[in-house]
């Protein structure tokens, strides 16, 4: 059990539709009625977390299962109709406008704080927002910090191309550390000991042609990614950080579409989050 106090960060990890993994756990900490002075999110984990801060209990569960089911938002479809793998329009704009309202005004009056990665096309390093008043662009930081590399189009906040977060700082516990947190959880959506392969993954020139070094990211996502992963590893074992994460490889993909895989991913995640936090 981790104690909870002023200096106790809560920090998510992106990976597309493993994030059910994360809505699971959220789901929990809402139940237990357990919240964090200060939480940041990437990617999938800057969607859910925005749930999570609104206090609106089964909400990501919905979008990331129960509307991939009907409306089947990933895939060609929304490759043909929204020229992306992902229909972001469904996602960001009528599902918290329409379909099932995100509570800002709760957001806003919540007092603990939620900063959501992104990262700059233009320079190839992280960006770290924090809004809770304007509506506009509190969806354009999350869609961009969901906007994956390839799959979905740049997506612009305050003038500036923005791309998926999880590109330049997947795992943001150093950022939670700048942040004055002393203690964290962290929720990642892969088992202990997973690595991405070492091999160079250098991105050729005709891709992203007018953003160079946001290329240079590309091709060391996978080696930061990596030493996040032995950091994390490392300060757990130091007793520094509590981590909550599958327990073994998971078979869902960044872009899955199995309901039965999704949903008992999302139990996976609630019954972790109450083994390893025992509230």
């Amino acid at each position: 059990m981790i104690e909870i106090n002023e200096k106790t960060g809560l920090v998510l990890e992106g990976g597309g539709m493993r994030g059910v993994f994360t809505c699971g756990v959220l789901d929990y900490l809402m139940d237990k009625k357990i919240c964090f002075p200060y939480a940041i999110g990437v990617s999938a984990g800057a969607c859910n977390g925005l749930s999570y801060m609104s206090h609106q209990r089964g909400r990501a569960k919905f979008s990331n299962i129960d509307l991939l089911d009907k409306y089947k938002y990933i895939g060609l479809r929304p490759l043909l109709k929204r020229r992306g793998l992902i229909d972001q329009q469904l996602l960001f704009h009528r599902f918290p406008d329409r379909i099932l309202p995100y509570n800002y005004k709760a957001y806003a009056e919540n007092p603990n704080r939620f900063e959501m990665v992104t990262t700059d096309c233009l320079t190839g390093r992280a960006c770290y927002w924090e809004e809770k008043h304007s509506e506009k662009r509190i969806i354009d930081i999350v869609k961009a910090s969901s906007s994956l590399p390839y799959a979905c189009p740049i997506i612009y906040v305050d003038g500036r191309p923005m791309l998926d977060g999880g590109i330049t700082d997947s795992i943001p516990l150093l950022r939670a550390f700048e942040q004055g947190c002393e203690r964290c959880v962290v929720v990642l959506t892969r088992n202990r000991g997973y690595r991405k392969s070492s091999k160079d993954m250098k991105v050729p020139r005709f891709i992203y042609t007018n953003y160079p070094r946001l290329r240079v990211a590309l091709s060391n996502r996978n080696k930061v990614y990596n030493a996040q992963l032995e950091l994390v590893e490392r300060l757990e074992e130091e007793g520094r950080i509590v981590v909550i994460r599958p327990e073994k490889p998971i078979e869902v993909g960044r872009m899955e579409t199995s309901i039965r895989k999704l949903t008992d991913l999302y139990q996976e995640g609630y019954d972790c989050a109450k083994k390893i936090m025992g509230f």
